[in-house]
């Protein structure tokens, strides 16, 4: 599914039109990015959450040449689902 055809999901469901669940699916969009942004998690109970996650300064390598490669430390978003989405994900209710 892409975002188009959540945004027609999104408004069959709610009985709004697409140009309002355009604008729900964007609000929500955002909110998790500024909420991760500021380095705080999102958690939606039955759903999962957002969190962000630290990774460490490492050393890699170039696949073509071999040639070592220093990667810097970055913060990435992580998601983690919840035991209700876990479930039924694998039919269980």
């Amino acid at each position: 599914m892409n975002k188009t055809e959540f945004i027609e999901a999104m408004a069959t469901r709610t009985g709004c039109s697409k140009a309002e669940a355009n604008r729900m699916v964007g609000a929500l969009i955002e909110i998790i990015s500024d909420t991760l942004q500021k380095g705080d998690s999102l958690s939606l109970p039955g759903f999962g959450s957002f969190e962000v996650r630290e990774r460490s300064a490492r050393t890699g390598h170039n696949p073509k040449t071999g040639e070592k490669l220093d990667i810097a430390a970055s913060r990435i978003p992580a998601f983690k689902p919840g035991s209700a989405l876990k479930a039924a994900v694998n039919g269980k209710k």
